[in-house]
């Protein structure tokens, strides 16, 4: 357990670096003929994840120094693929392994048990590939090998498999159209396309993003790659300064889904600026806002924290798509908000929050990192302090977030 005491913070602070982004430049490594090295991963469990599946498709990968090492090229020779607790290294990897003919077994720890992957099934199936799931959740098996052509991918839920579809299917002799139904998350789709043109490989979308034509054959290139800093982190930071004191929060890149941030901190009236690769935030005069969060979902945690301290009611749109989370994140923001005195209420699609004040007390991360830094960020202008129980978690996207809270406050 980790007690946030009611205080004040003012500094600088760097972004961690983006799990998404080191993700899927690990898994593009792996498919690389030659070795690639990437640099500024950071340790967070899901990169970790990716590191394990990356090494599971054959791939050589190793630390030197704060680099990664991958050289790619071997064939795998299938088995369990540990994806440690990522549901985005799963539905991502089941189309990569799906390239060899080997069969894999796709699985994982703690609440990805519990996560849904019937999502995976259909789309394979329909590319050549044997694939099963266990009544809807891992483990997932596959076997191969993915053919080209056209296949039609559900995105209401997640964008992920999209994602690995797309990494895939240059690999494959055919030419391929993924078109992607009901898409969310569109943002992170583009994160996944500039990724992949670093390697040097292409897919073409349509003006509305839902329909990708990809040509086969391609070949992803070695080089040596960075990930830069991590949005989804930077936010918590940002709503810390929003509601005590002032933050600046450097290493961003110009655009990442979840940079909506800014949009939301300025609808609730709080100081924001924005200069080069940095972003600040300052205490203000905060009023109730509303906020579509549907696009960007990772947002919900450190919003609900925000509207604590926001007189009146904000409303936060894009609730239905918390459900399959670490936790249902939708009821458990409720539910852990409540608890430390909130008023939060879930309505369908809609989350509402009316804040101005918050007691403090005990809240319960449910193993679930986004819960628990939104806790940490609500206990510093909170009455009482609020202790976060299972603390832990916040190291599978953010293993020094604790750390970077002490030494924000420190320099009050």
């Amino acid at each position: 357990m980790r007690y946030v005491a009611p205080s004040m913070i003012n500094g600088t602070i760097a972004a961690p670096p983006s799990k998404s982004v080191g993700q899927r430049l690990l898994l593009a490594a792996a498919l690389a003929e030659g070795p690639c090295v990437i640099r500024n991963t950071g340790g967070c469990g899901d990169v970790v994840a990716a590191m394990e599946a990356a090494s599971g498709l054959g791939a050589d990968v190793r630390f030197a120094g704060e680099d990664i090492e991958v050289r790619g090229g071997s064939r795998p020779r299938g088995g369990r693929l540990d994806c440690g607790e990522s549901a985005t290294v799963m539905r991502m990897v089941a189309p990569i392994a799906a390239l060899f003919p080997e069969r894999f077994s796709l699985d994982g720890s703690g609440s990805l048990r519990r996560r849904p992957m019937e999502m995976i099934v259909d789309p394979l199936r329909s590319l050549g590939v044997e694939c099963a799931t266990a009544s809807g959740f891992p483990p997932v098996s596959v076997r191969g090998p993915l053919r080209g052509g056209r296949v039609a991918v559900d995105g209401s839920l997640t964008s992920q498999l999209a994602s690995g579809l797309l990494m895939a299917l240059p690999l494959c002799r055919e030419d391929s159209e993924v078109e992607v139904r009901n898409a969310v998350s569109r943002g992170y789709l583009d994160l996944t396309l500039a990724v992949m043109a670093r390697f040097g490989v292409a897919a073409d979308a349509d003006r509305d993003k839902d329909r990708f034509r990809v040509r086969g054959g391609q070949a992803y290139r070695q080089g040596i790659y960075a990930v830069e800093g991590d949005w989804s982190a930077a936010a918590f930071w940002l709503v810390a300064g929003a509601v005590a004191g002032r933050t600046i929060v450097t290493n961003l890149p110009a655009d990442q889904p979840d940079s909506a941030i800014l949009e939301a901190l300025r609808a609730a009236g709080a100081e924001v600026e924005r200069s080069g690769d940095s972003a600040g935030s300052a205490r203000a005069d905060l009023r109730g806002f509303e906020f579509d969060a549907t696009e960007c979902p990772d947002l919900f945690p450190p919003l609900v924290a925000l509207a604590c301290f926001c007189p009146g009611t904000s409303v936060l749109r894009g609730a239905g798509r918390l459900r399959h989370k670490e936790s249902d994140r939708a009821a458990a923001l409720e539910e852990e908000f409540r608890r430390i005195g909130a008023d939060v209420t879930v309505s369908g699609d809609l989350m509402a929050i009316r804040g101005g004040r918050l007691r403090g007390g005990t809240i319960r991360s449910r193993g679930d990192h986004r819960i628990a830094m939104a806790g940490a960020v609500a206990g510093l202008a909170s009455e009482e302090g609020v202790a976060v129980e299972g603390h832990e978690c916040a190291a599978k996207s953010y293993p020094e977030f604790f750390d970077d809270l002490d030494a924000l406050k420190e320099k009050t």
